[in-house]
């Protein structure tokens, strides 16, 4: 062993050992790594950047944006609320809903899958009386086993496919990974089918901000507009359409106001309607019976052209000049360029015009403006921004363009019109060009974390190959490994990647095992090809801690899990991927160079 190779491992040792011990953020050991690999001379000092750059920073930063659109278009609740009435127990429930998140998983990141799924599982589990924690972790290994299946489900596939590039000169395609993730997809799709009985029930979830949030109804004012003419129009069909979670508490007709309407009334073109529910349910509400908000019409002040319009959900503080007063009297539009969509009041009940409601002290609004105008409105009324979180209330929403533009980019790839990153660069560049997520969204959507961590580990984890290392490693492996079964050795590098992924992140997993793996086909004389599959399919596939993957993080809350509970089902499950996986990688990728 060279002093380079002692010191490339002795960086790499560090580094997994602070990514284990958990102290300090992933990201932060990543640029610390990063910044110590430059200093002891591992990491080319023209070189320590090379990861911001990288195709794969950039496919895994598209990738979110574009899952984030798909998210805000509503599509896939709208396709699956006609199945959602019949979902009345959780053998039903399981595996539709962990079919429809795999399903997803195959065009969007897994994550973003998972986001877009978990409210309509919560929804259907607070409607039927079942346990999220027998719906979400199922859930949360479906859109794993999911992403498996192509190349932007899931970074691992992504990192993996870069791998072989630089080893072998081509990348792998966008559907190189499915005939073994579909196998895959579909055996864990019939195991979690029938396994999800071994998960607790009655877990309470754990409180959060949203929750928290959401426990004040809001009240919210709409016109019908004139042409109107939903099939179902009485005042009881849009509770209904809501489920219940948004009503109509007052109408205005003529000049004529009637509360509490009878559910039979008949909803005419031109009526007001006063309506109180969650936000969500509101948002929701709004859009499918193609309501518009009265207020929300009037164009916000803009100081610039290129502002954006936020709405911002605020408190009226003890101070504020809004005490007693209505957005009439005040006129919030013609003196402070903003609209007031909706108020929020515990224990009360409004019943007068939105426009007309004298607030008080501690009451949370909703107010609509342009980004540079909501700051000084809020400080001119003494208004206080709330916790921040994602409100929708009246936005418009992009159904199909999100779908067309990610399905676009996808036959690109496929038929290798477009290499990946432009074919995800240009889909991310379209969503926002056609309004289906704004730039600020965009900017959300992208988790800085994961982008960093992987930008600083691509130079780091390059260590081990430029300086000989990942050869070193793949000599005495292949001591280990020379007269077994090519098989035995298969099996071994996935199971080395899936143990390390639940103490590093999966994206650092494949960029310190995948090249040892290749390594180690080439001394065996195998073909490469299966242990780089093998080495996707390891990292992907963490089922055993709420920690190594962001779909088990994004579930433990809402389903009150515990530390203990990913092994009841990730157990069986990492046991049954381990043996099926390695025959079925060994089937469509022979072992043996051809």
């Amino acid at each position: 062993m060279t002093l380079q190779q002692g010191l490339a491992f002795g960086l790499i040792g560090l580094t997994i050992a602070a990514f284990i011990w958990g102290r300090f953020r992933y990201d932060v050991i990543a640029v610390c790594a990063l910044l110590a690999g430059v200093v002891i001379g591992v990491v080319p000092s023209e070189n320590a950047f090379d990861g911001l750059s990288n195709d794969i920073t950039i496919i895994v930063g598209a990738a979110l944006i574009v899952s984030a659109a798909f998210a805000r278009s509503g599509l896939i609740e709208a396709l699956l609320r006609p199945l959602t009435p019949h979902l009345r127990t959780e053998r039903s429930q399981v595996p539709v809903l962990t079919a429809a998140v795999m399903l997803l998983s195959t065009a969007t990141k897994n994550v973003g899958a998972l986001a877009i799924l978990m409210p309509v599982a919560l929804q259907i589990a607070r409607r039927t009386g079942s346990s999220p924690s027998r719906l979400l972790m199922p859930m949360a290994f479906g859109a794993m086993l999911g992403g498996v299946v192509t190349l932007v489900g899931t970074a691992p596939n992504i990192i993996v496919s870069q791998v072989r590039q630089e080893l072998l000169g081509k990348p792998f395609g966008m559907y190189d990974y499915t005939p073994v993730g579909l196998g895959l997809a579909l055996i864990g799709l019939a195991f979690l089918s029938v396994a999800y009985r071994l998960l607790p029930m009655g877990r309470e979830p754990a409180a959060n901000i949203e929750t928290a949030l959401a426990a004040n109804a809001y009240f919210t004012e709409v016109e019908v507009p004139e042409d109107w003419n939903l099939a179902k129009s009485r005042v009881a069909d849009l509770r209904e359409l809501a489920h219940n979670e948004a009503q109509v508490m007052a109408l205005r007709r003529s000049g004529k106001r009637i509360s509490r309407p009878h559910p039979n009334t008949k909803i005419r073109p031109g009526d007001t309607l006063l309506l109180q529910g969650d936000p969500h349910a509101l948002d929701d509400l709004i859009k499918r019976a193609r309501l518009r908000l009265t207020r929300a019409d009037r164009p916000v002040a803009m100081e610039r052209p290129t502002e954006e319009v936020r709405v911002l959900e605020v408190v009226v503080g003890g101070e504020s000049g809004l005490i007693g007063k209505s957005a009439q009297q005040l006129d919030l539009y013609g003196q402070h360029g903003v609209n007031l969509l909706a108020v929020s009041r515990a224990g009360y009940s409004l019943k007068q015009h939105l426009n007309r409601v004298r607030l008080r002290a501690g009451d949370v609004v909703v107010l609509q403006g342009g980004e540079r105008t909501l700051p000084g409105a809020l400080s001119a009324l003494g208004l206080l921004p709330l916790a921040a979180r994602e409100m929708r209330l009246g936005g418009i929403r992009h159904r199909i363009a999100p779908a067309a533009i990610l399905a676009a980019a996808m036959i690109l790839v496929a038929f290798q019109v477009a290499p990946v990153a432009i074919a995800f660069f240009g889909a991310a560049v379209l969503v926002v060009v056609v309004g289906s997520l704004r730039m600020r969204e965009a900017y959300a959507a992208i988790d800085g974390p994961l982008i960093v961590l992987i930008a600083a580990m691509i130079p780091v984890s390059a260590a081990i190959e430029t300086t000989g290392g990942a050869d070193l490693i793949a000599d005495w492996l292949s001591a280990v490994f020379r007269g077994q079964q090519p098989m035995f050795a298969l099996i071994s590098i996935m199971a080395v990647a899936m143990a390390a992924t639940p103490f590093l992140n999966n994206a650092a997993t494949v960029l310190i095992v995948a090249p040892v793996g290749a390594s180690l086909a080439e001394k065996l004389s195998l073909n490469p090809d299966p242990f780089l599959m093998a080495v996707a399919l390891g990292a992907a596939c963490d089922f055993l801690t709420p920690i190594g993957h962001q779909c088990n993080t994004l579930v433990m809350g809402p389903g009150g899990y515990r530390f203990s509970d990913y092994s009841r089902l990730g157990a069986p499950l990492t046991l049954l991927i381990l043996v099926l996986g390695g025959p079925l990688i060994a089937w469509f990728w022979p072992l043996t160079p051809t």
